[in-house]
């Protein structure tokens, strides 16, 4: 068994928010103990009946909590892991990553992207489908499954939409369902057709997975990755606009309606889009949103600054979209925050703005910025968060990770949400960010998948 001792323990699920110990065994939670008494599981209640006058097990415990025996931690566990001053929380829920793996591993590979999801507090991650070959078949879809349990982490994966992301032809979704596809996407490329669209859902939803769907309008935009506004003009192009976007959330939005798929709008960065879907849920439809950090944190005067590491597809908005954006986190319209970790190399990245490929990398900065962000300023409690990170990507595919109680997957991530850093090296392939040198709060100190330390910040003891 394992101790994680004394750490504040956030527990998006059941809203718990205080000190407390967690007992690990094998790749199960199996205990925790709170400051102020026990969580108790059926083990635990028997002990402590069977007892009698005798001193219980709640209070063995609270005693040890006390500090009267901690000395004998050491006896009694493989491992004492020292959480005091850190937040421990479930391991963080990715439901967008870009692994460019197979096909594109100069970018990224499913191994270096684990590494830096794992330095990033993340224990699992869902996989796009954009890889060459694309994941339309079962073959592709095993390679990527397979490779993803030699991680450490939970690599799970999308299945294409449409065959060779061509936006004509289903795939066989049931057979990408049996092979582990634990949901369907063409993430990167829209997909136009609205009848072709229903017919997707449609099929998603007798499979009961859900279906991710990139919006944007290529009838509307002419360089993608810029927004069309006050910082294109000054470029002297026409960029992409919110219609763009806006278009196909409400088209979709709309067709989620009315035919009862479960559709998760990706990468949403327009405020008007926020609205719609907030009407869409309001209405009964099944639709759930995920934003970026980068949506959160900057605008479109970031191109200004840093070129082509501010470029991404939907692109950065105005501060307005910003705000509205940080309302539907708040409200509950967005259920979720997700990477998009889009990694390209130095030279790709160096290209001629317009020519440049869209997308940064993000699994390693996505905690910091939120901590910094949207908890120091206000919009997020810690538990919120988490629920925005953990629980509510879980739940999207369900998966059973995501919380902190007995029985639930030994999923974790200890941080110090105080411990200033400097944005400098990656665990990925690539570099491709424009926080590098960024001042940020939140540092990840230990993450724990299946109940084993896939990453450890090595100035932390335990």
């Amino acid at each position: 068994m394992v101790l994680i001792r004394g750490g504040r323990v956030v527990d998006p699920a059941s809203g718990f928010d205080g000190i407390a110990d967690v007992v690990l065994e094998d790749d199960k939670i199996v205990r925790v103990i709170k400051a102020e008494g026990l969580m108790e599981g059926a083990e635990e209640q028997s002990a402590r009946q069977s007892a009698g006058p005798k001193e219980g097990a709640a209070v063995q415990e609270a005693r040890r909590l006390a500090g009267t025996e901690k000395e004998q931690d050491a006896a009694v566990y493989e491992r004492v892991i020292d959480a005091e001053g850190l937040v421990v929380a479930p391991g963080l829920v990715d439901v967008h990553v870009h692994f460019r793996d197979p096909g594109l591993t100069y970018k990224e590979d499913i191994h270096t992207g684990a590494a830096a999801a794992a330095h990033g507090g993340f224990t699992t991650v869902i996989c796009m489908a954009n890889t060459q070959p694309k994941v339309d078949t079962v073959e592709t879809l095993r390679y990527v499954l397979e490779e993803g349990k030699k991680t450490g982490i939970h690599v799970l994966a999308c299945g294409a939409v449409s065959r060779d992301f061509g936006g004509r032809e289903l795939t066989d979704m049931e057979a990408l369902k049996q092979g582990g596809a634990v949901g369907f996407t063409d993430d990167g490329i829209p997909l136009r057709d609205g009848a072709f669209v229903k017919k997707a859902m449609e099929e998603a939803a007798r499979l009961d997975l859900p279906i991710s769907l990139h919006e944007e309008d290529p009838a509307f935009i002419r360089q993608n990755g810029i927004n069309h506004g006050v910082v294109s003009d000054q470029l002297g192009i026409y960029g992409s606009p919110t219609l763009a976007e806006d278009a196909l959330v409400a088209r979709d939005c709309m067709i989620a309606l009315e035919t009862g798929a479960k559709v998760d709008i990706q990468h949403i960065s327009s405020g008007n889009a926020v609205a719609m879907v907030r009407l869409a849920k309001s209405l009964g439809a099944k639709v759930w949103a995920e934003v970026t950090p980068h949506h959160l944190t900057l605008t479109e005067e970031a191109v200004l600054t840093y070129k082509s590491l501010a470029k991404m597809n939907p692109p950065l908005r105005t501060e307005k979209d910003r705000q509205l954006l940080i309302q539907g986190l708040k409200d509950g319209t967005i259920d979720m925050i997700a990477t998009d970790h889009a990694p390209h190399s130095t030279e790709e990245k160096a290209r001629p703005l317009v020519e440049a490929p869209s997308g940064i990398i993000g699994l390693e900065t996505s905690l910091a910025l939120a901590v910094t962000h949207l908890v120091k300023k206000g919009h997020l409690t810690m538990a919120k968060l988490m629920e925005k990170m953990s629980l509510n990507p879980a739940r999207l595919y369900g998966l059973a990770c995501g919380r902190i109680q007995e029985g639930a997957p030994a999923d974790l991530v200890l941080f110090d949400e105080k411990e200033a850093w400097t944005v400098e090296r990656f665990a990925s392939k690539a570099s491709n960010s424009p926080f590098i040198g960024q001042r940020l709060e939140g540092k990840v100190k230990m993450t724990i998948c299946g109940g084993q330390v896939v990453y450890q910040d090595l100035d932390r003891r335990g």
